[in-house]
């Protein structure tokens, strides 16, 4: 991991000399501090070019953990030309490992509207095979220890006395699904927690259109698109207060906020269950923030960069 940034200067260099001869380009902008960013620092030193950095999230919350990591991480954003961080959380990381807090962006993320938008719940439980007097509860992420599934998971199996249609749709895939299906088996929630597996961007939808609650109960994040696309679908969002989450969840009438454990998930889980949600003002809030919002904060932010170096 010590080279990955060498490496991949050293395996794009010919591409991006082709590139440069064909056509003429005023700046690298590079997404990943860390091999990308230092990769493309080293581009644009052979190049002659600025380079735009943007942090998005285990680069910095992450990478920095690792001492042989941390000279490059600071090196690279040290010498870029521009700055940027998907949350305000990962701008005071990155001011705490010495970048002058003046030099960096804050741009987050936006949502697709036409890829996330509110569908009728019945429809969308039908389309799924989600039985209609199911209380569905979706959360959408990889299967591993960082996304908390191992709390989220058992403390559905406190709150089934209260709510005994529950169901929890886990979508996504990754290294501990046989430890999470173990998990499942072992609290016998065979009929209440379904790990789905992976699904089509464009059928996530469907997915938060059905579910009454969505879940992420990370201890690590960046700026995690689905809390956003959750939301603009109106389904409003469980989660852990880390990394850009509290930037999106910005009242109360559009999540619920928990610890990483199995207690407090649950009591949040019975709150937000018996709680009446605006869902179509929580889609309206979600939606006034798309993608093309932010591509024109990223182009105005890379030309102020460009005309301070002209």
């Amino acid at each position: 991991m010590a080279i990955h940034g060498l490496l991949m200067f050293l395996g794009s260099f010919s591409l991006v000399r082709l590139l440069r001869g064909a056509m003429d380009f005023d700046c690298i902008d590079a997404h990943y501090v860390y091999p990308d960013g230092c990769a493309a620092i080293l581009l644009g030193k052979v190049f002659n070019l600025p380079v735009i950095v943007t942090a998005r999230g285990s680069d910095i919350n992450l990478f920095p953990a690792f001492r042989s990591i941390r000279p490059q991480i600071r090196w690279t954003l040290q010498r870029a030309s521009g700055v940027i961080g998907v949350s305000a959380a990962l701008k005071d990381a990155m001011v705490a490992l010495g970048i002058a807090r003046e030099t960096i962006k804050v741009i987050g993320n936006g949502v697709d509207l036409a890829r996330f938008e509110p569908i009728d719940s019945k429809e969308a439980k039908n389309h799924l095979g989600i039985p209609m007097d199911a209380r569905a509860i979706v959360s959408v992420g990889a299967l591993t220890p960082i996304k908390g599934l191992q709390f989220l998971i058992p403390s559905l199996a406190r709150i089934l006395p209260r709510y005994p249609k529950a169901r929890l749709y886990i979508v996504g895939e990754g290294n501990d699904r046989n430890k999470l299906q173990s998990l499942i088996q072992e609290l016998g929630l065979e009929e209440h927690v379904f790990l789905v597996g992976s699904k089509p961007n464009e059928e996530l939808k469907f997915w938060y259109s059905a579910a009454d609650l969505s879940c992420l109960v990370s201890a690590r994040e960046g700026w995690p698109n689905v809390v956003l696309e959750s939301l603009a679908c109106g389904t409003p969002v469980l989660a852990t207060p880390i990394g850009g989450i509290p930037e999106i969840l910005t009242s109360q009438e559009l999540g619920v906020f928990v610890e990483q454990n199995r207690e407090s998930i649950a009591t949040g889980l019975e709150f937000a269950l018996g709680k009446q949600w605006e869902r179509s003002a929580i889609a309206s809030y979600a939606r006034r923030r798309t993608w093309d919002d932010v591509a024109i904060e990223v182009e105005n932010y890379l030309s102020s960069c460009l005309e301070k170096i002209i």
